[in-house]
Order: C-alpha cells, then structure tokens, then sequence
C-alpha cells in the first residue's frame, strides 16, 4: 500500500511533453528531475489514475498524483560528523570525506549523513532531508553544494544547467606537461564534454618521470570526466586505477583529485558565495 504525498494539475501546455521531463520541480517532497525520474520508474507516480512511465507524454489537464512506498518511508541517518563549510536556511556546503559515496542504498553516504549535520530549515517548503546537488566521485574529495528547501533544489539545479555555478578541482597527474595550459574537449558516450586546465607546479620524479599539479575547470558534468580528459592527454591523475598506465598507478593513498572551491549567485539572498577548501595532507606532502 502506498501512501499518496501530493497532487499536482498539469496547466494547458504549448506542446506534449513527457513525464520525465516535465515533473522534475513540481512535487515538494522531491523536487529533482533525477528523483522525479527514479520515482516514476519505482512506480509512485500515476497520471490521471493510471501508472505513470517515463515516456508518458503530458499534453495539459492532466492529473498527476506521486505517492511514496512504505518500505521507503523512512531512511537512515547516519551519525557521522562532516564538515560544514557553509549553511543558511536554503542551502549548504559540505566538505565529502575521499573514500565516502554520496547517495545510494548504503547506510554509509554523504546524503544518510546530513541529518545529523544540518539545521532543519524553517522555510515553508524545508526538505525533510537535505538533497545533494551533484556528485563527486567515491575516491574523489572536497567541496559539494547541498539543496534545504525545495526551491532551493530546482533553482540550484537550473544554476548548474546554465553552468552558471563555477567548479574548481585540483588533481595530481604523471608525466611531463606540455603546453602548461589548455582546454580537452573530447566527447565522453557521445556527449559533449570541456575542461579547462592549468598547470600549476611540478617535481621531478624517479618513478613517473614528473609529478605535476594541475588546476581544472570542468564546463560539463559528464561522469568520470576530469579522469577520462586527463588520461586522453596522456597524464593520467595519480592513483587512478581505472584510466591510469598499468605499472605506473600509485597504491595505497587513493586517488589524488580534489573538489577545491565552489562559487556561485545564492538563488534567494543573491549574494556571492564563494567556499574553498585547502589541498589535502597527501597533495601537500608532494608540493609545498
């Protein structure tokens, strides 16, 4: 038995568009396209009384009801200390552990973790749960933006559609660096993918030849990017195991890239905010 959460009236519309398209922002209780998506393929949504799919095509009038399964009613919370980089009624900024994954149906993630970490918001529209607005990678470390309200999800969401939200990395990569600075615009599964990035120090090294740390600014957000366009250049981040050289991946220490600074136009104060993190210890045990 499902419990039903909310209704939305689909308004007349200019042309047909599919469920999965048009339901992302339209519920409080999940407010994410990529949530609407999942719970639409869980079944919790039904469109003038019947089952909703992903293809279903919204033409206006219709009547969308999305509902919650009992056995996902309630989620963990895990009792482990993050740190808050940033916090406000809308939105925060925390700082992922390397070796911790986001979401997922683990106890152990960034998301089961938030609970413990953020002040509720006493926004009328507050998420019972705080919703990551993007991912980093499992061994990847450093800053990542958290959505409190759901208007603050759709209109965080939107910031990083019009890449209007700025995303700074540092890496480690092997080999010697030349030129010092540019831009990988190779495709990734066929979708377009740029990253800007700059050469920033380098030491010599017996085993890799030379150790370099690299600033990279990514304009896409395709999965694995910054490891795939790294390798594609010839130098790959260290540590990486799955597009590394075979012989030349360092073990032991994880992989050596990290989310290093956020900045962005607060969607409600419109304020700029700007968080940055320090290198991790293993980074600033290579370069001073």
């Amino acid at each position: 038995m499902m419990k039903h959460l909310e209704t939305h009236q689909v308004p007349q519309l200019d042309a047909p568009v599919r469920l999965s398209d048009y339901a992302g922002g339209i519920f409080q209780a999940i407010p994410s396209k990529k949530g609407m998506k999942k719970a639409i393929e869980q079944g919790q949504v039904k469109v003038n009384g019947k089952l909703g799919l992903t293809g279903t095509y919204i033409k206006g009038g219709e009547k969308i009801e999305l509902f919650q399964s009992k056995k996902n009613r309630k989620k963990p919370i895990l009792e482990l200390t993050l740190n808050v980089l940033f916090e406000d009624d809308f939105l925060a900024i925390i700082e992922k552990p390397a070796g911790l994954v986001v979401s997922g149906n683990k106890l152990r993630t960034v998301e089961n973790a938030l609970p413990f970490n953020l002040q509720r918001s006493k926004q009328p529209d507050a998420l019972m749960r705080p919703e990551p607005i993007h991912r980093l990678d499992f061994p990847t470390s450093g800053v990542l933006l958290i959505g409190k309200t759901s208007t603050s999800v759709t209109e965080l969401n939107k910031l990083f559609e019009n890449k209007e939200i700025t995303k700074t990395y540092h890496a480690v990569t092997t080999g010697k660096m030349q030129p010092a600075s540019g831009e990988i615009n190779s495709e990734i599964k066929g979708k377009k993918a740029a990253t800007k990035y700059e050469l920033i120090q380098s030491v010599d090294s017996e085993k890799y030849e030379v150790i370099n740390l690299v600033k990279l600014t990514p304009s896409t957000g395709r999965r694995h990017q910054l490891r795939i366009h790294l390798a594609e250049l010839g130098h790959p981040i260290l540590g990486d195991r799955e597009y590394g050289i075979e012989g030349k991946i360092k073990l032991g220490s994880g992989l050596y890239l990290h989310a290093s600074a956020l900045e962005f136009i607060h969607p409600e104060t419109k304020e700029n905010i700007q968080v940055e993190l320090e290198m991790p210890n293993k980074f600033q045990k290579i370069f001073s």
